[in-house]
């Protein structure tokens, strides 16, 4: 007998969505997923055994997903060959073998579960269910991310139409909706969307945070944060003389023009206000170190919890390309843009949609 569901997720705003979608579930339908935590490209902590206590899933895993250059004997289809035609022979070779090379690495039989949610299948995860053929929904890796950066598209410039009915197909895979064992791309807002396409499904995260019980929205507080004490204290220590700025950091760049970003956005902003950092769970740079002075809000604490916290908590809320719409806990929300970006670095890095 099929098991009802399992979400697969690479970063700590993919397990707050997947909490999301269970407690939107009617009561005797929830407690009967899998969670698969994915080792490859974030550093989870205990949020395996903080997900265990709170009986929200059935089964918590983690799964030690591998990037194609863990494996050696794929590299050459990676290579340039200077030939349209010859690349794509290598792609269809690459997608088929890199997918029977994942095998080993994954945790569970996907085919017991009934439903497959699968945050940013552009990692091997795609690959590997579109080899077995088995079936499954992608969901958007972060808030009306399609809007700033469609990967699919960017990914696959020249002859996109072609590869992407050969990945509906199955010769090769593309990310996002493209593939042929994909059902449907779950997305927050289609019309904010440039490049709509025929499986998009809306799902606005709005909608499914206001429908929170209280019981839901302390359980989600209590997975993700540690220290709550240490949160309400930085909330109530809020100035109530002086405006106080929260701005979120993100994983741009290099670690020194990084650096050189934050520097430059505490010195604008702190003469007007207090400033309060909120590390974003992808970014390395030790802002403790970086920055002595600046209250810290960690890493581990997805910006969205923080709505459950303190509305208007902070006046002012900044980033730099991070999506600001789900934003409740500040008056007041900025979004700096590709052209704050355009003065650190090339306008193509950022500019992924313009570059399409």
């Amino acid at each position: 007998m099929k098991q009802d569901r399992i979400y697969v997720c690479h970063t700590f705003y993919h397990v707050y969505v997947s909490l999301l979608k269970e407690f939107a579930l009617p009561k005797e339908q929830q407690k009967k997923a899998t969670m698969v935590l994915s080792k490859m490209s974030n550093n989870f902590g205990d949020l395996r055994s903080r997900l265990e206590k709170s009986g929200v899933f059935e089964d918590v895993i983690e799964f030690d997903e591998k990037s194609y250059t863990y494996f050696p004997e794929l590299l050459k289809y990676k290579e340039d060959q200077k030939s349209f035609i010859k690349n794509l022979i290598n792609r269809i070779i690459f997608t088929k073998k890199y997918g029977k090379l994942e095998a080993a690495y994954v945790p569970v039989d996907f085919r017991n579960y009934k439903d497959i949610y699968v945050f940013c299948d552009s990692d091997p995860i795609g690959y590997y269910l579109n080899y077995k053929r088995i079936k499954y929904h992608a969901v958007e890796d972060g808030l009306n991310c399609l809007a700033y950066y469609d990967t699919a598209r960017y990914d696959n410039r020249g002859h996109f139409k072609l590869k992407a009915l050969l990945s509906s197909w199955n010769w090769i895979f593309i990310q996002n909706g493209y593939g042929k064992y994909c059902i449907d791309m779950e997305v927050n807002d289609i019309m904010a969307l440039k490049y709509p396409m025929k499986k998009y499904v809306e799902c606005p995260r709005k909608a499914l945070e206001e429908n929170l019980s209280k019981e839901a929205k302390q359980t989600i507080i209590d997975i993700f944060i540690k220290d709550k004490e240490k949160i309400l204290e930085i909330l109530g220590g809020l100035s109530k003389d002086k405006k106080n700025y929260l701005i979120l950091t993100e994983p741009l760049c290099t670690l020194e023009i990084r650096k050189q970003i934050f520097s430059d956005l505490i010195k604008e902003y702190e003469a007007e206000a207090n400033i309060t950092l909120k590390q974003h769970p992808r970014d390395e740079l030790d802002y403790s170190v970086t920055f002595p002075g600046v209250c810290l809000i960690e890493k581990t604490v997805p910006m969205e919890v923080l709505n459950f916290l303190g509305e208007n908590a902070f006046d002012k809320a900044i980033s730099v390309l991070t999506e600001v719409k789900g934003i409740r806990f500040a008056k007041e929300c900025v979004k700096l843009g590709p052209d704050f970006m355009d003065k650190y670095e090339e306008a193509s890095i950022h500019r992924q949609n313009e570059f399409i």
